[in-house]
């Protein structure tokens, strides 16, 4: 029988996600499986809480990693805090603050969108305008929109929020770990993440954080979660206290994954991997204006992460990224939504944010485009800058 993972090859993971992993957490995930309820296992699920809570800027009890992808984050929280009836406002300006409102609107909650050109931040001055005129049982935004590279401010928000009564929560997919964040200063009640992108584990598990407002607000419920599966007044008994509850079958090795992540960029120390992350994101910057490309968002409003460019007119988006792959192994993303086919999406992601890696995708981005023929752009990319070319290229 022929075994498809012998044909695997390494790929440079360069696009919104899933990032590159380092070897350190391949040989964690390779480690010998613990039961689920073995005391050697509970303290490492015990140390992974403690190491999300200095990521995340947060002393809350209840802060752990749920069972499923960054999207399982999302409806975790929103299953837990939101009842029918309940008043959502979404700030929308990419892909996934609109799914936000589509998850909210799932569970009954009148939702109301404030709406943002994408590519565009979130405005605090409209969320403010609004929550002066109504009142609302939660406020969601979006810190890192991985559709567009917009950077959005959570934290005015926060304070706008906090003043308004309302639950506060942020999508922090994207964001966690490769740039602050900070639950506690700045007011959130409840945050997700997603393991794969800037702590550089495979998908698989969503951190998530509740403060003790939102904890009240669960506990003050009228009806029960309606998802067995997520519903935190279950899981808690399994993830916290002297004697453990068994709720699910944990994934096990997933969670050896990010228990090593975890220690790596705290090891690393946070303001070390947030200046990496920046000094990655101008290298590239660099690379692409030298190129005479553009980036699709105002430079204070960029995300070191994520990198939206415009693709120039003429130009085959999907068919340079399927020669990027096919040809030199290296992932990156295109646009989502109404920037589907307009943008190239070029991630910088934990372990790949590196100078190495960013000569590499430049110097490939850049044969492509120089190769191109017959397209009134094609002169553009005859003279690039070289000052990237200083690096060696590494994964």
């Amino acid at each position: 029988m022929r075994n498809r993972l012998d044909s695997i090859s390494e790929t440079l993971l360069m696009g919104p996600g899933p990032s590159a992993v380092p070897s350190e957490v391949y040989a964690a995930l390779a480690r010998p499986t613990l039961g689920h309820m073995d005391p050697s296992f509970i303290a490492i699920m015990d140390e992974i809480k403690e190491l999300l809570r200095i990521v995340m800027g947060t002393r809350n009890p209840l802060t752990i990693p749920v069972s499923g992808t960054g999207s399982a984050g999302m409806e975790a929280a929103f299953v837990n805090l939101v009842e029918p009836g309940d008043r959502v406002l979404v700030a929308v300006n990419g892909a996934f603050g609109q799914r936000m409102v589509d998850v909210a609107s799932r569970l009954g909650a009148e939702v109301e969108t404030l709406a943002f050109d994408w590519g565009t931040p979130v405005d605090p001055d409209a969320v403010a305008d609004r929550l002066r005129t109504a009142t609302f049982n939660m406020v969601g935004v979006v810190h890192a929109e991985t559709s567009t590279g917009v950077r959005n401010p959570v934290a005015e928000i926060g304070a706008l929020v906090r003043e308004s009564g309302a639950l506060y929560l942020v999508d922090a997919v994207t964001s966690l770990g490769g740039m602050p964040v900070e639950v506690d200063a700045w007011g959130i009640d409840a945050l997700y993440s997603g393991t794969q992108k800037c702590l550089s584990c495979p998908p698989g598990l969503a951190p998530l954080t509740f403060s003790e407002r939102a904890v009240k607000r669960l506990g003050a419920r009228t009806r029960k979660v309606p998802n067995w599966y997520l519903d935190l007044g279950l899981l808690v008994d399994y993830w916290q206290g002297g004697t453990r509850t068994y709720h699910h079958t944990a994934p096990v090795n997933m969670l050896y994954g990010l228990y090593r992540a975890l220690q790596l960029v705290v090891g690393e120390g946070l303001d070390a991997v947030y200046a990496r992350h920046r000094e990655a994101h101008a290298l590239l910057v660099e690379g692409l204006e030298g190129m005479g490309l553009e980036m699709l968002v105002a430079p204070e409003w960029r995300l070191p992460m994520l990198n939206a460019v415009r693709v120039p007119d003429g130009v085959d988006e999907a068919a340079v990224r399927r020669a990027l792959l096919d040809e030199e192994r290296i992932e990156i993303g295109g646009g989502l939504g109404s920037l589907a086919g307009k943008v190239w999406r070029i991630g910088l992601m934990g372990h790949a944010a590196r100078p190495g890696n960013v000569t590499r995708v430049l110097g490939s981005l850049e044969g492509r485009l120089r190769g191109l023929r017959g397209t009134s752009d094609a002169t553009r990319y005859q003279r690039p800058s070289r000052s990237w070319k200083r690096y060696e290229i590494s994964l």
